[in-house]
Protein backbone atom coordinates (compact mmCIF):
# COMPACT_ATOMS: atom_id res chain seq x y z
CA UNK A 1 0.00 0.00 0.00
CA UNK A 2 1.33 3.42 -0.95
CA UNK A 3 0.49 6.23 1.38
CA UNK A 4 1.52 9.86 1.63
CA UNK A 5 0.87 12.48 -1.01
CA UNK A 6 0.80 11.32 -4.58
CA UNK A 7 4.31 10.75 -5.82
CA UNK A 8 5.27 12.92 -8.76
CA UNK A 9 7.67 10.22 -9.89
CA UNK A 10 4.78 7.96 -10.88
CA UNK A 11 5.01 7.21 -14.56
CA UNK A 12 1.65 8.33 -15.85
CA UNK A 13 0.58 6.86 -19.14
CA UNK A 14 1.76 9.39 -21.70
CA UNK A 15 3.58 12.21 -19.94
CA UNK A 16 1.85 14.70 -22.22
CA UNK A 17 -0.61 14.62 -25.07
CA UNK A 18 0.85 14.26 -28.55
CA UNK A 19 1.98 17.45 -30.20
CA UNK A 20 0.39 18.62 -33.42
CA UNK A 21 2.06 17.58 -36.65
CA UNK A 22 -0.65 18.06 -39.27
CA UNK A 23 -1.01 21.84 -39.10
CA UNK A 24 2.26 22.93 -37.59
CA UNK A 25 2.92 22.41 -33.89
CA UNK A 26 5.73 21.94 -31.44
CA UNK A 27 7.38 18.62 -30.84
CA UNK A 28 7.60 17.32 -27.28
CA UNK A 29 11.17 18.56 -27.24
CA UNK A 30 9.95 22.04 -28.15
CA UNK A 31 11.15 22.02 -31.75
CA UNK A 32 9.05 23.91 -34.29
CA UNK A 33 7.42 21.59 -36.84
CA UNK A 34 5.30 24.22 -38.55
CA UNK A 35 5.95 25.53 -41.98
CA UNK A 36 7.34 29.03 -42.27
CA UNK A 37 8.07 29.12 -38.56
CA UNK A 38 4.40 29.03 -37.54
CA UNK A 39 3.12 26.73 -34.86
CA UNK A 40 0.09 25.81 -32.78
CA UNK A 41 0.78 24.28 -29.39
CA UNK A 42 -1.12 21.36 -27.97
CA UNK A 43 -3.35 22.30 -25.05
CA UNK A 44 -3.76 19.44 -22.60
CA UNK A 45 -7.35 18.93 -21.37
CA UNK A 46 -8.15 17.44 -17.96
CA UNK A 47 -11.40 16.36 -16.36
CA UNK A 48 -12.42 15.12 -12.93
CA UNK A 49 -14.85 12.64 -11.44
CA UNK A 50 -17.89 14.69 -12.50
CA UNK A 51 -17.19 14.14 -16.20
CA UNK A 52 -14.59 11.37 -16.51
CA UNK A 53 -16.96 8.64 -17.63
CA UNK A 54 -18.12 6.95 -20.80
CA UNK A 55 -21.35 8.93 -20.60
CA UNK A 56 -19.43 12.05 -21.65
CA UNK A 57 -18.38 10.40 -24.90
CA UNK A 58 -21.99 9.76 -25.88
CA UNK A 59 -22.29 13.47 -26.68
CA UNK A 60 -19.51 13.29 -29.29
CA UNK A 61 -20.10 11.58 -32.63
CA UNK A 62 -16.81 12.41 -34.34
CA UNK A 63 -13.99 9.94 -33.57
CA UNK A 64 -11.14 11.45 -31.57
CA UNK A 65 -13.17 14.34 -30.17
CA UNK A 66 -12.03 13.43 -26.65
CA UNK A 67 -8.87 11.50 -27.50
CA UNK A 68 -6.17 11.99 -24.90
CA UNK A 69 -8.30 13.95 -22.41
CA UNK A 70 -7.12 12.87 -18.97
CA UNK A 71 -8.57 13.19 -15.51
CA UNK A 72 -8.68 12.03 -11.92
CA UNK A 73 -11.45 10.39 -9.95
CA UNK A 74 -11.68 8.46 -6.70
CA UNK A 75 -11.23 4.95 -8.04
CA UNK A 76 -9.90 1.63 -6.84
CA UNK A 77 -8.51 -1.13 -9.00
CA UNK A 78 -11.72 -3.14 -8.77
CA UNK A 79 -11.39 -6.91 -9.02
CA UNK A 80 -12.91 -8.72 -11.96
CA UNK A 81 -15.00 -10.72 -9.47
CA UNK A 82 -16.56 -7.56 -8.03
CA UNK A 83 -17.29 -6.17 -11.51
CA UNK A 84 -18.85 -9.47 -12.56
CA UNK A 85 -21.07 -9.48 -9.49
CA UNK A 86 -22.19 -5.92 -10.25
CA UNK A 87 -23.03 -6.97 -13.80
CA UNK A 88 -25.23 -9.72 -12.40
CA UNK A 89 -27.20 -6.97 -10.66
CA UNK A 90 -27.20 -4.64 -13.69
CA UNK A 91 -25.98 -6.21 -16.97
CA UNK A 92 -26.07 -2.80 -18.71
CA UNK A 93 -23.36 -1.12 -16.60
CA UNK A 94 -20.87 0.92 -18.62
CA UNK A 95 -18.92 2.53 -15.77
CA UNK A 96 -18.06 1.58 -12.21
CA UNK A 97 -17.57 5.05 -10.76
CA UNK A 98 -18.13 5.09 -6.98
CA UNK A 99 -19.39 1.49 -6.97
CA UNK A 100 -16.78 0.45 -4.41
CA UNK A 101 -17.46 3.49 -2.26
CA UNK A 102 -21.22 2.76 -2.30
CA UNK A 103 -20.75 -0.88 -1.38
CA UNK A 104 -18.48 0.09 1.49
CA UNK A 105 -20.90 2.73 2.77
CA UNK A 106 -23.57 0.06 3.23
CA UNK A 107 -21.22 -2.43 4.89
CA UNK A 108 -19.76 0.13 7.29
CA UNK A 109 -23.25 1.22 8.35
CA UNK A 110 -24.32 -2.39 8.96
CA UNK A 111 -21.21 -3.22 11.01
CA UNK A 112 -21.59 -0.09 13.15
CA UNK A 113 -25.23 -0.96 13.92
CA UNK A 114 -24.31 -4.52 14.89
CA UNK A 115 -21.49 -3.31 17.14
CA UNK A 116 -23.83 -0.87 18.86
CA UNK A 117 -26.55 -3.48 19.20
CA UNK A 118 -29.21 -1.09 17.89
CA UNK A 119 -30.56 0.45 14.71
CA UNK A 120 -30.59 3.89 16.36
CA UNK A 121 -28.16 6.03 14.36
CA UNK A 122 -27.66 8.38 17.30
CA UNK A 123 -26.08 5.42 19.09
CA UNK A 124 -24.26 3.55 16.33
CA UNK A 125 -22.70 6.72 14.88
CA UNK A 126 -20.05 6.42 17.60
CA UNK A 127 -18.83 3.13 16.06
CA UNK A 128 -18.59 4.16 12.42
CA UNK A 129 -15.06 5.58 12.36
CA UNK A 130 -13.66 2.71 14.43
CA UNK A 131 -14.93 0.13 11.95
CA UNK A 132 -12.30 1.39 9.48
CA UNK A 133 -9.08 1.27 11.51
CA UNK A 134 -7.21 -0.06 14.51
CA UNK A 135 -8.71 -3.53 14.89
CA UNK A 136 -8.43 -6.86 13.12
CA UNK A 137 -8.24 -6.64 9.34
CA UNK A 138 -11.20 -7.91 7.34
CA UNK A 139 -12.34 -7.35 3.76
CA UNK A 140 -16.00 -8.40 3.66
CA UNK A 141 -19.06 -8.26 5.88
CA UNK A 142 -18.97 -11.95 6.80
CA UNK A 143 -15.40 -11.93 8.11
CA UNK A 144 -15.90 -8.59 9.85
CA UNK A 145 -19.07 -9.87 11.52
CA UNK A 146 -17.14 -12.85 12.87
CA UNK A 147 -14.72 -10.41 14.53
CA UNK A 148 -17.63 -8.43 16.01
CA UNK A 149 -19.30 -11.59 17.31
CA UNK A 150 -16.05 -12.65 18.98
CA UNK A 151 -15.92 -9.35 20.87
CA UNK A 152 -13.27 -7.74 18.67
CA UNK A 153 -13.09 -4.58 16.60
CA UNK A 154 -13.03 -4.96 12.80
CA UNK A 155 -10.70 -2.90 10.62
CA UNK A 156 -12.69 -3.03 7.42
CA UNK A 157 -10.54 -2.55 4.33
CA UNK A 158 -13.25 -2.77 1.74
CA UNK A 159 -13.69 -2.52 -1.99
CA UNK A 160 -12.68 1.15 -2.19
CA UNK A 161 -9.34 0.90 -0.41
CA UNK A 162 -7.90 1.28 3.07
CA UNK A 163 -10.68 3.69 4.20
CA UNK A 164 -9.12 4.60 7.60
CA UNK A 165 -11.59 7.35 8.52
CA UNK A 166 -10.28 10.58 10.01
CA UNK A 167 -12.10 12.28 12.89
CA UNK A 168 -14.69 14.02 10.63
CA UNK A 169 -15.84 10.64 9.30
CA UNK A 170 -14.08 10.60 5.92
CA UNK A 171 -11.11 8.75 4.41
CA UNK A 172 -7.68 9.92 5.50
CA UNK A 173 -6.14 8.23 2.45
CA UNK A 174 -7.72 7.37 -0.87
CA UNK A 175 -7.05 5.63 -4.15
CA UNK A 176 -7.42 7.68 -7.33
CA UNK A 177 -7.62 6.59 -10.92
CA UNK A 178 -5.76 8.49 -13.62
CA UNK A 179 -7.85 7.84 -16.71
CA UNK A 180 -7.95 9.06 -20.29
CA UNK A 181 -10.22 8.86 -23.31
CA UNK A 182 -9.27 6.92 -26.42
CA UNK A 183 -9.96 7.58 -30.10
CA UNK A 184 -13.45 6.10 -29.75
CA UNK A 185 -14.36 8.71 -27.07
CA UNK A 186 -14.59 6.09 -24.33
CA UNK A 187 -12.31 5.55 -21.35
CA UNK A 188 -9.23 3.55 -22.34
CA UNK A 189 -9.11 1.11 -19.43
CA UNK A 190 -5.69 -0.18 -20.44
CA UNK A 191 -4.24 3.31 -19.88
CA UNK A 192 -5.63 3.68 -16.35
CA UNK A 193 -3.11 4.22 -13.55
CA UNK A 194 -3.79 4.14 -9.81
CA UNK A 195 -2.23 6.43 -7.21
CA UNK A 196 -2.81 7.18 -3.53
CA UNK A 197 -3.24 10.57 -1.90
CA UNK A 198 -3.41 11.36 1.79
CA UNK A 199 -1.87 9.48 4.70
CA UNK A 200 -3.32 6.69 6.82
CA UNK A 201 -1.42 8.18 9.75
CA UNK A 202 -4.11 10.89 9.82
CA UNK A 203 -6.86 8.42 10.74
CA UNK A 204 -8.75 8.99 13.99
CA UNK A 205 -7.65 7.15 17.12
CA UNK A 206 -10.92 6.63 19.01
CA UNK A 207 -12.35 3.25 18.04
CA UNK A 208 -15.63 3.96 19.84
CA UNK A 209 -17.35 2.48 22.90
CA UNK A 210 -17.16 -1.18 23.86
CA UNK A 211 -19.36 -3.22 21.52
CA UNK A 212 -22.67 -4.73 22.51
CA UNK A 213 -22.66 -8.42 23.47
CA UNK A 214 -22.10 -10.79 20.58
CA UNK A 215 -25.26 -11.74 18.72
CA UNK A 216 -27.33 -8.86 20.07
CA UNK A 217 -30.66 -8.66 18.26
CA UNK A 218 -33.07 -5.79 17.82
CA UNK A 219 -35.30 -3.93 15.43
CA UNK A 220 -34.31 -4.37 11.75
CA UNK A 221 -31.84 -1.96 10.24
CA UNK A 222 -33.35 0.04 7.36
CA UNK A 223 -30.94 1.53 4.82
CA UNK A 224 -32.13 3.78 2.01
CA UNK A 225 -30.34 5.28 -0.94
CA UNK A 226 -30.52 8.81 -2.34
CA UNK A 227 -28.74 8.41 -5.67
CA UNK A 228 -29.03 10.00 -9.14
CA UNK A 229 -31.51 8.32 -11.44
CA UNK A 230 -32.10 11.61 -13.30
CA UNK A 231 -30.24 14.91 -13.61
CA UNK A 232 -26.70 15.87 -14.50
CA UNK A 233 -25.12 13.03 -12.51
CA UNK A 234 -27.47 10.31 -13.75
CA UNK A 235 -24.51 8.47 -15.29
CA UNK A 236 -23.26 7.77 -11.74
CA UNK A 237 -26.53 6.23 -10.65
CA UNK A 238 -26.35 2.73 -12.22
CA UNK A 239 -23.01 1.62 -10.68
CA UNK A 240 -23.89 3.14 -7.31
CA UNK A 241 -27.35 1.57 -7.17
CA UNK A 242 -26.01 -1.80 -8.34
CA UNK A 243 -23.36 -1.70 -5.60
CA UNK A 244 -25.96 -0.71 -2.99
CA UNK A 245 -28.13 -3.68 -3.89
CA UNK A 246 -25.16 -6.05 -4.02
CA UNK A 247 -24.08 -5.00 -0.52
CA UNK A 248 -27.61 -5.50 0.84
CA UNK A 249 -27.68 -8.97 -0.73
CA UNK A 250 -24.29 -9.91 0.75
CA UNK A 251 -25.19 -8.67 4.23
CA UNK A 252 -28.48 -10.53 4.27
CA UNK A 253 -26.84 -13.69 2.91
CA UNK A 254 -24.52 -13.54 5.93
CA UNK A 255 -27.45 -13.38 8.36
CA UNK A 256 -28.31 -9.70 8.29
CA UNK A 257 -27.92 -7.25 11.15
CA UNK A 258 -29.32 -7.52 14.69
CA UNK A 259 -30.75 -10.93 13.85
CA UNK A 260 -32.87 -9.74 10.93
CA UNK A 261 -32.46 -9.00 7.23
CA UNK A 262 -31.58 -5.41 6.38
CA UNK A 263 -34.52 -3.68 4.71
CA UNK A 264 -33.66 -1.54 1.70
CA UNK A 265 -35.39 1.58 0.42
CA UNK A 266 -34.35 3.90 -2.37
CA UNK A 267 -35.07 6.95 -4.44
CA UNK A 268 -33.82 9.48 -6.96
CA UNK A 269 -31.66 12.41 -5.86
CA UNK A 270 -32.10 14.39 -9.08
CA UNK A 271 -29.86 17.46 -9.11
CA UNK A 272 -29.75 20.93 -7.59
CA UNK A 273 -32.08 22.34 -10.25
CA UNK A 274 -35.02 20.32 -8.87
CA UNK A 275 -36.54 19.46 -5.49
CA UNK A 276 -36.39 15.73 -6.27
CA UNK A 277 -33.94 15.04 -3.45
CA UNK A 278 -36.10 16.79 -0.88
CA UNK A 279 -39.13 14.75 -1.89
CA UNK A 280 -37.15 11.50 -1.81
CA UNK A 281 -35.69 12.26 1.62
CA UNK A 282 -39.15 12.98 2.99
CA UNK A 283 -40.38 9.64 1.67
CA UNK A 284 -37.37 7.75 3.03
CA UNK A 285 -37.78 9.28 6.47
CA UNK A 286 -41.46 8.35 6.46
CA UNK A 287 -40.40 4.79 5.58
CA UNK A 288 -38.34 4.68 8.76
CA UNK A 289 -34.82 4.54 7.39
CA UNK A 290 -31.92 4.58 9.85
CA UNK A 291 -29.28 5.34 7.22
CA UNK A 292 -29.38 7.16 3.89
CA UNK A 293 -26.59 6.37 1.42
CA UNK A 294 -26.08 9.46 -0.78
CA UNK A 295 -26.31 11.90 -2.29
CA UNK A 296 -23.76 11.71 -5.09
CA UNK A 297 -23.69 15.47 -5.65
CA UNK A 298 -22.22 17.66 -2.93
CA UNK A 299 -24.66 20.39 -3.92
CA UNK A 300 -27.61 18.04 -3.47
CA UNK A 301 -26.33 16.84 -0.10
CA UNK A 302 -26.05 20.43 1.02
CA UNK A 303 -29.79 20.85 0.41
CA UNK A 304 -30.84 17.81 2.47
CA UNK A 305 -28.17 17.19 5.10
CA UNK A 306 -29.94 19.27 7.76
CA UNK A 307 -33.20 17.40 7.20
CA UNK A 308 -31.53 13.99 7.39
CA UNK A 309 -29.25 14.53 10.36
CA UNK A 310 -31.86 16.67 12.11
CA UNK A 311 -34.16 13.64 12.04
CA UNK A 312 -31.53 11.55 13.83
CA UNK A 313 -30.75 9.57 10.69
CA UNK A 314 -27.23 8.84 9.51
CA UNK A 315 -26.15 10.08 6.08
CA UNK A 316 -23.17 8.45 4.39
CA UNK A 317 -22.24 9.56 0.89
CA UNK A 318 -20.23 7.47 -1.55
CA UNK A 319 -19.42 10.43 -3.78
CA UNK A 320 -19.53 13.79 -1.94
CA UNK A 321 -16.10 15.38 -2.19
CA UNK A 322 -16.68 19.01 -1.22
CA UNK A 323 -14.48 20.15 1.67
CA UNK A 324 -17.44 21.94 3.30
CA UNK A 325 -18.61 18.67 4.86
CA UNK A 326 -15.37 18.16 6.80
CA UNK A 327 -16.42 20.76 9.37
CA UNK A 328 -20.19 20.78 8.83
CA UNK A 329 -22.41 20.87 11.93
CA UNK A 330 -24.06 17.51 11.32
CA UNK A 331 -24.70 16.20 14.85
CA UNK A 332 -22.03 13.60 14.19
CA UNK A 333 -24.33 11.86 11.72
CA UNK A 334 -22.70 12.64 8.36
CA UNK A 335 -19.99 10.37 6.93
CA UNK A 336 -18.57 9.68 3.50
CA UNK A 337 -16.54 6.93 1.87
CA UNK A 338 -15.46 9.32 -0.90
CA UNK A 339 -12.37 11.38 -0.06
CA UNK A 340 -12.58 15.18 0.29
CA UNK A 341 -11.42 17.39 -2.56
CA UNK A 342 -8.38 18.29 -0.50
CA UNK A 343 -7.00 14.89 -1.55
CA UNK A 344 -8.22 14.95 -5.16
CA UNK A 345 -6.66 18.39 -5.56
CA UNK A 346 -3.30 16.79 -4.75
CA UNK A 347 -3.76 13.98 -7.26
CA UNK A 348 -4.96 16.28 -10.04
CA UNK A 349 -2.24 18.87 -9.51
CA UNK A 350 0.42 16.16 -9.48
CA UNK A 351 -0.87 14.84 -12.81
CA UNK A 352 -0.88 18.30 -14.39
CA UNK A 353 2.63 19.08 -13.17
CA UNK A 354 3.99 15.67 -14.15
CA UNK A 355 2.82 16.38 -17.71
CA UNK A 356 5.06 19.47 -17.78
CA UNK A 357 2.37 22.17 -17.89
CA UNK A 358 3.49 25.64 -16.83
CA UNK A 359 0.25 27.61 -17.24
CA UNK A 360 -3.20 26.29 -16.29
CA UNK A 361 -6.75 27.48 -16.88
CA UNK A 362 -9.47 26.05 -14.63
CA UNK A 363 -13.14 26.06 -15.64
CA UNK A 364 -15.30 25.05 -12.66
CA UNK A 365 -19.05 24.96 -12.16
CA UNK A 366 -20.47 27.17 -9.44
CA UNK A 367 -21.38 24.70 -6.69
CA UNK A 368 -19.58 23.34 -3.59
CA UNK A 369 -17.92 20.58 -5.61
CA UNK A 370 -16.72 22.80 -8.44
CA UNK A 371 -15.43 25.73 -6.42
CA UNK A 372 -13.90 23.52 -3.73
CA UNK A 373 -11.98 21.28 -6.10
CA UNK A 374 -10.86 24.26 -8.19
CA UNK A 375 -9.38 25.96 -5.13
CA UNK A 376 -7.72 22.76 -3.87
CA UNK A 377 -6.18 22.13 -7.29
CA UNK A 378 -4.97 25.72 -7.51
CA UNK A 379 -3.35 25.57 -4.07
CA UNK A 380 -1.58 22.31 -4.91
CA UNK A 381 -0.35 23.67 -8.26
CA UNK A 382 1.17 26.65 -6.44
CA UNK A 383 2.69 24.34 -3.83
CA UNK A 384 4.15 22.37 -6.73
CA UNK A 385 5.97 25.37 -8.16
CA UNK A 386 3.58 27.36 -10.35
CA UNK A 387 3.16 31.06 -9.70
CA UNK A 388 -0.28 32.46 -8.88
CA UNK A 389 -0.22 34.37 -12.16
CA UNK A 390 0.25 31.12 -14.06
CA UNK A 391 -3.22 29.91 -13.03
CA UNK A 392 -6.56 31.41 -14.03
CA UNK A 393 -9.81 30.14 -12.51
CA UNK A 394 -13.18 30.82 -14.11
CA UNK A 395 -16.36 29.87 -12.24
CA UNK A 396 -19.35 29.31 -14.53
CA UNK A 397 -23.09 28.82 -14.17
CA UNK A 398 -23.87 25.21 -15.19
CA UNK A 399 -27.39 26.27 -16.23
CA UNK A 400 -26.12 28.86 -18.71
CA UNK A 401 -27.41 28.68 -22.29
CA UNK A 402 -23.85 28.52 -23.61
CA UNK A 403 -20.26 28.84 -22.47
CA UNK A 404 -18.89 30.96 -25.30
CA UNK A 405 -17.54 33.63 -22.95
CA UNK A 406 -15.68 31.14 -20.77
CA UNK A 407 -14.21 29.38 -23.81
CA UNK A 408 -13.09 32.73 -25.26
CA UNK A 409 -11.32 33.57 -22.00
CA UNK A 410 -9.38 30.31 -22.30
CA UNK A 411 -8.48 31.17 -25.90
CA UNK A 412 -7.13 34.54 -24.76
CA UNK A 413 -5.19 32.99 -21.88
CA UNK A 414 -3.66 30.36 -24.20
CA UNK A 415 -2.61 28.05 -21.32
CA UNK A 416 -0.66 24.81 -21.55
CA UNK A 417 -3.51 22.99 -19.80
CA UNK A 418 -7.24 23.45 -19.24
CA UNK A 419 -9.07 21.70 -16.40
CA UNK A 420 -12.84 21.25 -16.75
CA UNK A 421 -14.53 20.60 -13.39
CA UNK A 422 -18.18 19.97 -14.19
CA UNK A 423 -20.96 17.52 -14.88
CA UNK A 424 -22.97 16.85 -18.06
CA UNK A 425 -22.57 20.46 -19.24
CA UNK A 426 -18.86 19.64 -19.68
CA UNK A 427 -19.64 18.28 -23.15
CA UNK A 428 -20.79 21.74 -24.32
CA UNK A 429 -17.64 23.31 -22.91
CA UNK A 430 -15.37 20.77 -24.57
CA UNK A 431 -17.23 21.12 -27.85
CA UNK A 432 -16.57 24.85 -27.61
CA UNK A 433 -12.89 24.26 -26.87
CA UNK A 434 -12.65 21.91 -29.85
CA UNK A 435 -14.30 24.50 -32.09
CA UNK A 436 -11.65 27.03 -31.07
CA UNK A 437 -8.81 24.58 -31.64
CA UNK A 438 -7.83 24.25 -27.97
CA UNK A 439 -9.77 21.12 -27.05
CA UNK A 440 -8.68 17.48 -27.05
CA UNK A 441 -9.70 17.02 -30.70
CA UNK A 442 -6.88 17.50 -33.20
Amino acid sequence: MRTGTTARSIAFTGAALLALTACGGETEEGGDTGAEGGGEKQVNIYGTDGNMGNALGEDFSEPGALAGMKGTLPLTDLSSDFRDRLLEIDPDLQDYNYAGETYDAVVISALAAQMAGTNDANVFKAYVNGVTFGGDKCEDFTSCLEIVNSGGNPDYDGISGPLAFAEPGEPAVASYGIQQFGEDNTIDDEATEFVFAGDEENAASDEGPAPAPAGTTGEPLVIGYLLPETGNLAFLGPPEIAAFNLAINDINAAGGVLGAPVRAEGGDSGDTSTDTATQTVDRLLQAGVNVIVGAASSGVSQTVIDTITGAGVMQISPANTSDIFTTYNDNGLYFRTAPPDLLQGQALADLILADGNNTVGILALNDPYGTGLAESTRENLIAGGLAEGDIETIIYDPQAANFDSEVQQMVEMNPDAIVVIGFEESSKIIQGLNAQGIGPQR
